[in-house]
């Protein structure tokens, strides 16, 4: 009886859904504009939220008016209002201007002006500075060609001549990005020793932010305990490559590793800031204890996607807030400052806001732009009135307006009233605003045991600041009490006495 009423009702909710999208199309348009969002909570379980992002557009080979399809797209790279997408199998590079809503081709570059040779053999990456100066990696041509912003030859990056660099190894540039000194910092194939460096006139200056091995000290002693012979055939302890890199509009490097053992993520750091000295110096201070990892529940989504999150790509808004690329299951997850996760979306499927093979990620203010080598297009998001909220509330605290910011994180608790870091944001404009009881009570509430601890040692010295007179006085009269009684007893004895 009751599964025939259940029965019922799910027949009735389809007919009605099926009666609104037919009299309504847009509706339906609109609700696969969005993708599945959500967030760990400080016992990191998965909690669903609002979504922060849905799709604007979709540029694909249609969209775009190309005069052919696009072939296994590798590289992605954003400035300004220009958009410049590596062609790889066609063997060029597009460039698209964005005007508002409109994205519209600008440029087909795949021709090099007074280079030999003149054209690109599979561009996988390019950098472009503010001068509309090209670095285009073009691995299968052994070179990184730097050109003017009119496609005129300038000088090539190739293969060091150092000893330092194994002359059986092919020079193979993946990935690079560009200093405000015109440096160049390369990702090369085959490569763990760290960036491929290089001095704004070509020369080359070493490796740059070399990772550490990492081993487990079973693995190491069983090492050294074997034979020549068994040591020849285990796996070296040999520092892992980089699968990608931008730089911030400071001047470091975010990094990130995909290649790691499932259970040694945490050691491995996927996502670094590499400084001035090649050190990763990312904060990872987040209330839960967790470093930015991406997802932490691993079991299998779509039957063949299990497995930790393996991020291909990360890039970094103005605000200090940075998204990571999954390529396990196709979800972008953004990080503020202090490494705590603020969101994670999109997927693996067919639907708008999901890929087929993600591998690029840019942003042009905070729309996010993800290029889909499978898919051969970029979808690009733009955020939701929650999403807006979220990065509003971060930018009022990081210029001082902590009122406001405070104000703005109330708002997105309207949203989503377990959102961890809408209190962790109250508290610390309270902080700011030496309300240390309130702030007390929103870091309790998200269990941020950090900034409760502050907060605490600042309201017990406000307490005992605005408390001292009585705490003086009672000790004066705990001290001085007992002496007048001890000594009116003496006096009365002595009286008594005679």
């Amino acid at each position: 009886m009751r599964s025939g009423k259940i029965r019922c009702l799910v027949g009735f909710v389809s007919v009605v859904m099926l009666c609104v999208c037919v009299l309504f199309p847009g509706f339906a348009e609109d609700a696969n504009n969005y993708s599945y969002t959500y967030n760990y909570d400080y016992w990191k379980n998965l909690r669903e939220s609002p979504d922060v992002y849905r799709v604007k557009a979709i540029l694909d080979t249609n969209s775009l008016k190309l005069d052919k399809a696009l072939n296994n797209p590798q590289g992605l790279f954003v400035i300004g209002d220009d958009i410049y997408l590596c062609d790889t199998g066609n063997k060029r590079i597009i460039q698209i201007h964005c005007d508002g809503e409109e994205y519209t081709v600008t440029r087909i570059i795949d021709t090099i002006n007074g280079a030999e040779p003149a054209t690109f053999a599979q561009p996988t990456d390019i950098f472009v500075d503010k001068e509309g100066t090209m670095y285009v990696c073009d691995p299968s041509n052994g070179r990184i060609v730097k050109m003017d912003k009119d496609c005129n030859y300038i000088m090539s990056f190739v293969r060091p001549s150092d000893e330092t660099f194994d002359p059986s190894f092919a020079f193979l540039p993946s990935k690079a990005v560009v200093d405000a000194s015109g440096r160049v910092y390369a990702i090369c194939t085959n490569v763990n020793k760290g960036f491929v460096k290089y001095e704004a006139d070509g020369f080359f200056t070493g490796f740059f932010g070399a990772m550490e091995a990492k081993y487990e000290w079973s693995d190491y002693i069983w090492k050294m305990l074997s034979t020549k012979e068994q040591r020849a055939q285990m796996v070296a302890f040999v520092p892992t490559e980089y699968e990608n890199v931008c730089i911030d509009s400071k001047g470091f490097l975010y990094a990130t590793i995909a290649s790691f053992v499932n259970h040694n993520v945490a050691a491995t750091k996927p996502i670094r800031r590499i400084n001035s000295i090649g050190k990763d110096i990312l904060i990872r201070n987040s209330a839960n204890g967790t470093i930015p990892q991406g997802d932490l529940e691993w079991g299998e989504v779509t039957g063949a996607y299990s497995g930790a999150s393996r991020f291909t790509d990360v890039t970094v808004l103005h605000n200090g807030i940075y998204v990571g690329l999954d390529r396990t299951r196709g979800r972008l997850f953004g990080y503020d400052s202090q490494g705590n996760l603020l969101w994670a979306f999109a997927g693996i499927g067919p639907s708008n806001g999901y890929f087929d093979k993600p591998v690029a990620l840019e942003h042009m203010g905070y729309d996010l732009m993800v290029l889909d080598t499978k898919g051969t297009n970029v979808t690009i998001f733009s955020p939701t009135e929650y999403g807006a909220l979220i990065y509003q509330a971060t930018e009022e605290y990081l210029r001082g307006a902590y009122d406001d910011s405070a104000a703005s994180w109330e708002k997105v608790l309207t949203y989503n009233g377990n959102y961890d870091m809408a209190y962790v944001g109250i508290g610390r404009a309270q902080l700011r605003n030496d309300q240390y009881e309130e702030a007390m009570k929103n870091f309790q509430i998200a269990r941020d045991t950090e900034n409760y601890g502050e907060a605490f040692q600042l309201y017990r010295k406000e307490v005992i600041e605005d408390n001292v007179g009585w705490v003086v006085a009672i000790i004066v009269i705990a001290i001085i009490v007992p002496k007048i009684i001890k000594r009116i007893k003496k006096i009365r004895a002595e009286v008594n006495a005679s």
